[in-house]
């Protein structure tokens, strides 16, 4: 099984890398891929940059040259929701890219026209394998709608419309445009994030960045480890 991670942070990667046999490097689109075997499996990881537009570039590429069997997409999310606090992870059953909006057509917002959906589900048997593991490491999380646009969100007003129109529970950059590509390629997909602010407040941004890096790798590696038990 072919294994492809998209990482929203180097440090992830740099993680991710050295856990790898035999890693290699390879720039496609722009984008760096790093290869290697794990647990009996070939993964393929790369960084792909901030927006929706880098992250697609990011996730054709690696389906069209490296042939990934499912995509998982790691990286960081602002809450919507008070059951979420910094450093839990937002699971996506489905994910949806709250700046489309062609509703002066009649289209509901978040249609993706051509495909003509608004909600992109995950892949079933990844997301509970995946719900497993992040409860073998102890950390707290929540499943639900991830809303993804060209965005960094701050306003208070625009993330409680997000959450009523959507039932989003995060909010980032990147989760949905992934996720079209993959629906696009009818390739499985998984999309986690780590909670970077809630009401809570935030901690110090690199002290944050670390944490979040090390928690996602720990969750996908012991997801690889696991990788065999999947049938997709």
């Amino acid at each position: 099984m072919k294994i492809g991670i998209i990482g929203a942070m180097q440090m992830e990667v740099d993680n991710l890398k050295e856990a790898l046999s035999d890693p290699s490097e390879e720039r496609c689109s722009g984008v760096c891929f790093v290869r290697g075997t794990l647990d009996g499996h070939e993964v393929v990881a790369a960084v792909c940059g901030i927006g929706k537009v880098f992250a697609a570039i990011c996730a054709e590429a690696m389906i069209l040259r490296y042939h990934v069997d499912m995509v998982i997409n790691i990286g960081v999310a602002g809450s919507l929701t008070k059951d979420l606090g910094v450093l839990d992870i937002a699971l996506a059953d489905q994910v949806v890219q709250h700046d489309m909006d062609t509703s002066p057509l009649g289209d509901p917002v978040g249609l993706l026209s051509g495909i003509n959906r608004v909600f992109l589900p995950g892949n079933e048997a990844m997301r509970s394998l995946m719900a497993e593991c992040i409860r073998e490491e102890g950390i707290r999380y929540l499943t639900g709608a991830v809303a993804t646009g060209d965005q960094f969100l701050a306003d208070e007003e625009k993330k409680a419309l997000i959450r009523e129109r959507f039932g989003a529970i995060a909010a980032e950059m990147e989760g949905g445009s992934i996720g079209q590509v993959c629906y696009m390629n009818e390739v499985p997909f998984a999309i986690l994030r780590s909670i970077s602010d809630s009401d809570g407040g935030a901690m110090d941004y690199q002290t944050f960045a670390e944490s979040a890096a090390e928690q996602a790798i720990a969750v996908v590696l012991r997801f690889i480890s696991r990788a065999g038990e999947l049938e997709l």
